[in-house]
């Protein structure tokens, strides 16, 4: 069925077709089949592929070792250095490290707020606990999920909508301004206060375990929903379900404390305290003034001919907070985001932002290049940069994946950016020592989004939040969350 109600079904060719025999395209494709794998073509493609010597080596070497990595190319690496013109002072040790889970968001964002925290505070290491707001996000975003299929109960079992949710009800990754929806609500706290646990740096057991019970309450809140039940019904049936999913959550990753004490050293050797005192309460009072989440906005740049720029945009579902500040877009071209990250580099601030990281990217190297990667030499073609950036977003090849920090930026004589420095959360063992030199052309082909504070914005740019965004639906490219993680 089509999302206007349809029906569509597949004819004798294995073309869709609507119901009265009309086609979704206008018209007809050719009818097939188009090519027959067949024995000649088998020993044809087979003579070809042996005929060349080039193929013959490739293969020898491929089959041994890694492609990505026999496709660096040797020249391009040794062009790269990682001097930069303007770097943030303190870039904050240690080089966090997400492991097995998909967190990328959430570390990338503290590990730009413990810049300015760490200078203030004269620390010469310092984390903010990633499990406290790991913890809440899986609780509230577990919330959100059975909200939403409140609101799509009356949808069919196979209606679009309802079949995105259940495919993936709760996972890893998030945008900003869900990060700004669990710290305005829940503070932050140092990591020593609230440390790591097994689930924490492995989340996928407890995931899957989330996602069976949420899809289990799904069933029961959809048939709750036929039977007329009313609003209080509903209430006593959720808060049921939560209260089961917080003990799930609870025993995976443990309780966060409703207050804590930190006890430190300032420049290695001189004891200070602080506390008792509330996530909420350390947030409001010793960090905020350093970083204002609720300063900073989220710029993008979707050049699809569909979504133009200078205008405001959200996905529908896509939140982690009932009730909290929605997830925002505001589109701009490519250079208005490269303009603004080189201006809050240059004054000292680092900066958020969401990229696809895997491709063009040299991990052990940690270099993010469009020609690091000499695939012509190596497969006898070009990978991926053929398309366009709007042809990658379109054909489902490119899509937001991770996020990191920009601390370091290089400038030409004319201001306009070359290179830029980029602390990511793998640990100090992969990239160079947990940082990626990642080039200018790189930048323009594969960052999405980046968290910009207002005052490095001009009035044109925040006059767009001022707009009515348009929504768009829950399987948009753009609202795909950052989760990604090399292996």
């Amino acid at each position: 069925m089509s999302e206007h109600g349809i029906m569509m079904s597949y004819n004798a060719d294995g073309c869709l077709e609507y119901d009265d025999g009309s086609y979704p395209s206008g018209k007809a494709p050719a009818p097939g089949p188009y090519l027959v794998i067949d024995d000649n073509l088998v020993k044809e493609l087979n003579q070809n592929f042996y005929s060349d010597p080039k193929n013959i080596l490739a293969q020898n070497v491929c089959t041994r070792h890694d492609p990505l990595e026999l496709a660096i190319s040797r020249r391009k690496v040794s062009e790269i250095n990682n001097v930069f013109t303007h770097k943030v002072e303190v870039e904050g040790k240690p080089v966090t490290n997400q492991k097995n889970s998909g967190q990328c968001w959430l570390y990338a964002c503290l590990n730009a707020i413990r810049i300015p925290f760490m200078n203030a505070f004269n620390l010469t290491e310092f984390e903010f606990s990633q499990a406290h707001l790991f913890f809440w996000d899986k609780v509230e975003r577990s919330n959100h999920f059975l909200h939403s299929i409140i609101q799509t109960a009356n949808y069919p079992i196979d209606d679009r909508t309802v079949c995105f949710l259940l495919s993936d009800p709760i996972n890893d990754g998030g945008q900003w301004d869900m990060m700004v929806n669990l710290i305005t609500k829940y503070g932050l706290m140092p990591k020593k206060c609230f440390p790591e646990s097994f689930s924490a740096e492995c989340s996928v057991r407890m995931n899957n375990i989330l996602k069976s019970k949420l899809r289990e309450y799904a069933k029961e809140i959809r048939q709750a929903a036929a039977q007329g039940a009313d609003k209080p019904s509903l209430q006593q049936l959720l808060n049921r379900q939560m209260t089961t999913i917080h003990r799930i959550v609870g025993i995976c990753l443990g309780v966060p404390p409703t207050t804590f004490t930190w006890e430190y050293y300032q420049n290695k050797n001189t004891y200070a305290s602080l506390g008792p005192i509330t996530p909420l309460e350390f947030y409001e009072q010793h960090v905020r003034s350093l970083f204002d989440v609720k300063e900073k906005v989220c710029l993008v740049t979707d050049p699809r001919d569909t979504n133009p720029y200078n205008q405001l945009y959200k996905v529908r579902f896509l939140n982690n907070v009932v009730g909290g500040k929605p997830v925002l877009y505001n589109n701009q071209p490519i250079e208005i985001l490269e303009q603004a990250v080189a201006e809050s580099i240059k004054q000292g601030e680092a900066v958020w932002f969401g990229c696809e990281v895997l491709k063009r990217f040299a991990l052990k190297l940690g270099v993010s290049d469009l020609d690091v990667h000499d695939y012509e030499v190596l497969l006898g073609t070009d990978v991926s940069l053929p398309l366009t950036r709007e042809e990658r977003i379109l054909y489902h090849d490119s899509a937001m994946t991770h996020a990191m920090v920009i601390t370091g930026v290089s400038l030409d004589s004319e201001g306009r950016p070359t290179k830029w420095r980029v602390q990511n959360s793998w640990g100090e063992d992969r990239c160079d020592k947990g940082y990626i030199t990642m080039s200018a052309e790189w930048f323009r082909q594969y960052v999405f989004e980046v968290t910009i504070d207002k005052k490095y914005l001009s009035a044109e740019v925040l006059a767009v939040y001022e707009k009515t965004p348009r929504v768009l639906p829950p399987w948009d490219p753009m609202g795909v969350l950052t989760q990604g993680k090399a292996n």
